[in-house]
């Protein structure tokens, strides 16, 4: 007698708006440290959330949380609107796909076959059909189809961090968790990361992206969390947070915010001293 081992049955797209991820009242310790605390945050399709703070905030631990690569010590999270424990890895791999920081590969893989490693989780689904034509999307979406052929440890380290999107886009997800994606990138391909990431959303996915960049959070996400010492200073859309008073006190730095004249988006601006030196400095 042979037997079939059961393929869990991937689920369909979600509806508009619906919750993707929610946290509430979420801990988060590592090392026996509190690294997140009082963290209430939901995730909704249709959305681009952008996390912003300084250095240590808790933003990638957030993430991680949201992805449910880290446990809570306190608190609720859900993802897809059960508790995130009771999904197995590969129903977890069916709903959200995660970028880290670093991509990193051990073996002489192509470009092609890296991206090619996002459709893993589909193995022996209904959805496994769609391999190829996924795997060219996301590699014409991120401009890496050029290179397919190449290894990608012969690549600089711009053209991996778009190679890395590639495949977490070809896993085809609701959700969408990226760190810092646009970190190694030129501008040009920074602004095609987040227009990647505007388009997914608008086609009824969500996306959370970590970002130093307050710039590219103001122009593209729809709201911003802004993280402080572990816990959220503020959250709502560029406009709401993005004031002067917030950010100088989150940063320790003094910031003037503009208004894009073309888009209406908020423009930051870090305080500095004139050209002239510090007599310069409020003129």
């Amino acid at each position: 007698m042979r037997f079939r081992t059961r393929v869990a049955e991937p689920p369909r797209g979600p509806e508009a708006g619906a919750e993707l991820a929610g946290a509430a009242g979420l801990a988060v310790r590592l090392g026996g440290r509190t690294v997140l605390s009082g963290i209430d945050l939901a995730v909704r399709a249709g959305e681009v959330l952008t996390l912003v703070g300084p250095n240590g905030a808790g933003k990638s631990t957030l993430l991680a949380a949201l992805a449910a690569d880290v446990a809570p010590a306190e608190g609720r999270l859900l993802v897809d609107g059960r508790p995130a424990g009771e999904w197995t890895p590969r129903e977890l791999a069916f709903r959200r796909a995660v970028l880290p920081q670093a991509a990193t590969v051990s073996f002489p893989f192509t470009v092609a076959e890296v991206v090619a490693m996002g459709r893993a989780p589909w193995a022996g689904t209904r959805r496994e059909d769609e391999d190829e034509a996924r795997v060219a999307e996301a590699m014409a979406a991120t401009e890496v189809a050029e290179f397919a052929d190449r290894p990608f440890g012969a690549l600089s380290g711009g053209e991996r961090a778009r190679v890395a999107l590639a495949r977490v886009l070809a896993q085809h997800t609701a959700l969408l968790l990226l760190d810092e994606p646009t970190a190694a990138l030129d501008l040009r391909h920074q602004e095609q990361v987040m227009r990647v990431c505007r388009e997914w959303a608008e086609a009824g996915r969500g996306v959370v992206v970590v970002l130093h960049d307050l710039g590219l959070a103001a122009a593209w996400a729809d709201r911003v969390a802004v993280l402080r010492g572990g816990r959220l200073a503020a959250v709502g859309t560029p406009e709401e947070v993005f004031t002067e008073g917030l950010l100088g006190e989150v940063y320790g730095h003094r910031v003037r915010v503009l208004t894009d004249p073309e888009t209406g988006a908020p423009l930051i601006v870090p305080h500095r001293p004139g050209r002239g030196g510090a007599a310069g400095a409020d003129g």
